[in-house]
C-alpha cells in the first residue's frame, strides 16, 4: 500500500548509506530536485546513482556529487558545459563512472522491472563498452549481453498521484520515471498535486500504484499546472 508523507525529509528517511539510487530526469526535466535536496540534508553517503545525466550546474544531483556523497555514477551522458562538479570529482579519482548508452540504460532498467535476467543488444558491440562482456552472433548480427539495473530506491517526480498511488506525468518530464519505479525495491515520488481516487482517467495512468511505495506532495521550483485528465 502506498504511504503518503508531508515532507521530502520524511520521504527519503529510509535511504541508507551505500544504497543504489535511481534518479529520474532527463537533464533537469523531471529531476526530483526537492527529494534530492532532502537526501543531501540527510547526510546519506557512499551512494551509487543511476541517472541519465551526471548533474548540471549547482542543483540536484550535481550537489550530491559536489559534496562527495556519490561513490559511483551509472549514466549515459555525464558531461556537458555545466557539469563541472562531476568533472572535478571524476578527474580527482573520487568518483567511479559506468557509461551506458541511453537505450541500453532504459532497457536495463525496464528489464529489472519486468523480471528479465539479461538480454542481447547490438548497441556497444565492437567498442570499449563491450569489453569483458559476453557477445553472440545472432542471424548474422553481433550482440552484447547486458544485465538489468536494479535499485534499492527510486526517487522520481510525477505531476499528480491519486489516493492509490497511481501516477500521471507532465509530458517529457515522464522520461525515466516509469521504468525506474518498476526497477526499484522502494519507490519514492514527489508530485505537484494529490487527487482523489477516480479523478485520473485510467487510460492516462502511466505508473500504477503497485509500483509506488511513498508519495509526498511538494511545490516544485518550476510551477506545474495540473490539467484534468
Amino acid at each position: 500500500m502506498t504511504e503518503f508523507v508531508d515532507t521530502a525529509a520524511e520521504a527519503v528517511a529510509g535511504v541508507r548509506d551505500g544504497a543504489t539510487v535511481l534518479l529520474g530526469g532527463f537533464g533537469n526535466a523531471g529531476q526530483p530536485m526537492e527529494l534530492i535536496d532532502a537526501l543531501l540534508e540527510s547526510g546519506t553517503t557512499d551512494l551509487t546513482v543511476v541517472s541519465n545525466n551526471a548533474g548540471q550546474g549547482d542543483r540536484g544531483l550535481a550537489l550530491l556529487i559536489k559534496e562527495r556523497r556519490v561513490r559511483k555514477v551509472i549514466c549515459s551522458f555525464p558531461r556537458q558545459s555545466d557539469s563541472w562538479h562531476f568533472d572535478a570529482a571524476y578527474r580527482a579519482g573520487e568518483l567511479e563512472l559506468e557509461l551506458v548508452p541511453q537505450g541500453n540504460l532504459a532497457e536495463r532498467l525496464r528489464a529489472a522491472g519486468a523480471g528479465i535476467g539479461a538480454f542481447f543488444t547490438p548497441t556497444g558491440y565492437g567498442t570499449s563498452l563491450a569489453e569483458g562482456k559476453e557477445t553472440r552472433e545472432i542471424e548474422g548480427r553481433h550482440y552484447v549481453l547486458e544485465h538489468p539495473i536494479r535499485g534499492d530506491v527510486a526517487l522520481i517526480k510525477a505531476l499528480a498521484a491519486d489516493d492509490a498511488g497511481n501516477l500521471v506525468y507532465r509530458k517529457t518530464a515522464r522520461n525515466f520515471g516509469p521504468v525506474m519505479a518498476a526497477a526499484a525495491s522502494h519507490t519514492v515520488v514527489q508530485v505537484a498535486e494529490l487527487v482523489p481516487s477516480g479523478s485520473l482517467d485510467p487510460e492516462n495512468v502511466v505508473t500504477p500504484g503497485i509500483y509506488v511505495d511513498m508519495v509526498t506532495a511538494l511545490t516544485p521550483r518550476e510551477t506545474q499546472e495540473v490539467k484534468p485528465a
